[in-house]
């Protein structure tokens, strides 16, 4: 019987066109009337955190808006209220019950910003805190790893981003409503590629996680959900950063992730693939290119052929899902119930 994890990774292509369906013309409806602001300051923890550093990639490529993650500690941990003019305040949470995040929005809405919320509970605090709310509409997540939720958040950052995309917001606006189906066919090739059980999968207790640009946020994502469900070590960096120091710690039998969709980081990526493999690296690949998933001992195809890099991460992230839950399975471990773990932390 598949686990409540399994179940709510299978479900994100019917939420993710619910999302689209019903939230939507509400979203491009906000995008036009919220007041002018420069930049956008973002509060989030966790999964969240990581849709916030896509929404650097997204917001500052496709809206050329500046985005600059918050510091929720200065608010809660040292009574600091850091400047926000110019700024729409953001806070995004699943829960929504957070106090730090619940802080950064309500700091910003007593300093006049325009303040939005993006989470699944319209009914939180974070909500109520919030000039303006978008509900994710993922429904209510039984296990206590986000997955629909990070889907849903990401999306809904996506469909901001297309609606401030000036001349081209009818072209993003048409390639975000193939989300649905290219989640289909991503979810197909994820569960086809990642092996039930296996050697290659118990073996794997220290990973880098490695992606550049828009799958910066995939890396660290996957990156977290392998260290919730599987308890081995991850970590997770820029192509670009890697190169500053942490691939020093890669040799031969070291493992190593790599998110590598096609677009314009593809061929920087190529390049470190390239190396890692002549360090005798064992590499798992996240690709839709024939190229990269053959250097790979474990290829995983990305499905939905023809998904734009910037919407990648949506469909990208999937197959590390899947992988962290099969790892969880071959170790005998209980992916619906990580030990430490609470589907709502309240962080101050």
């Amino acid at each position: 019987m598949p686990s409540l994890l399994e179940d709510e990774i299978r479900s994100q292509p019917a939420v993710v066109a619910r999302l689209l369906e019903t939230q939507l013309p509400a979203i491009e409806a906000l995008a036009a009337t919220l007041p002018p602001f420069r930049y956008a300051l973002i509060a989030a923890r966790g999964s969240s955190d990581h849709a916030a550093l896509y929404a650097k990639y997204a917001l500052g490529a496709l809206a050329g808006y500046p985005v600059a993650l918050a510091a929720p500690s200065l608010s809660t941990l040292y009574g600091a209220s850091p400047r926000q003019e110019g700024a729409l305040v953001v806070g995004i949470s699943q829960s929504g019950q957070s106090p730090d995040i619940v802080a950064v929005v309500e700091e910003g809405r007593r300093q006049g910003c325009p303040t939005l919320a993006l989470t699944n509970d319209p009914g939180s605090p974070l909500a109520a805190a919030a000039g303006n709310v978008i509900d994710i509409s993922a429904g209510p997540e039984r296990s206590i790893a986000a997955t629909k939720t990070y889907t849903g958040e990401l999306v809904a950052l996506a469909a901001l981003a297309a609606c401030w995309s000036g001349d081209a917001r009818h072209a993003r606006l048409d390639e975000l409503r193939t989300l649905p189906s290219a989640l289909d066919a991503a979810l197909a090739a994820a569960f086809a590629a990642v092996p039930l059980d296996g050697e290659e999968l118990r073996a794997m207790e220290r990973v880098v996680v490695v992606g550049r640009g828009y799958n910066f946020a995939t890396a660290s994502e996957i990156a977290l959900k392998l260290k919730e469900l599987t308890y081995g070590m991850a970590a997770a960096y820029s192509a670009a950063d890697f190169r500053h120091g942490p691939i020093a710690t890669v040799e031969a039998g070291s493992q190593a992730l790599l998110i590598m969709p096609s677009g314009r980081a593809y061929d920087d990526m190529l390049a470190l693939a390239g190396e890692l493999r002549e360090r005798e690296v064992e590499l798992a690949v996240i690709s839709d290119e024939a190229e990269a998933l053959g250097l790979a001992h474990l290829p995983m195809p990305l499905g939905g052929a023809g998904t734009p890099e910037w919407l990648s991460p949506v469909t990208a992230v999937v197959a590390g899902q899947v992988l962290a839950l099969r790892l969880a399975e071959a170790k005998g471990l209980a992916p619906d119930a990580p030990r430490g773990l609470r589907k709502v932390t309240r962080t101050v």
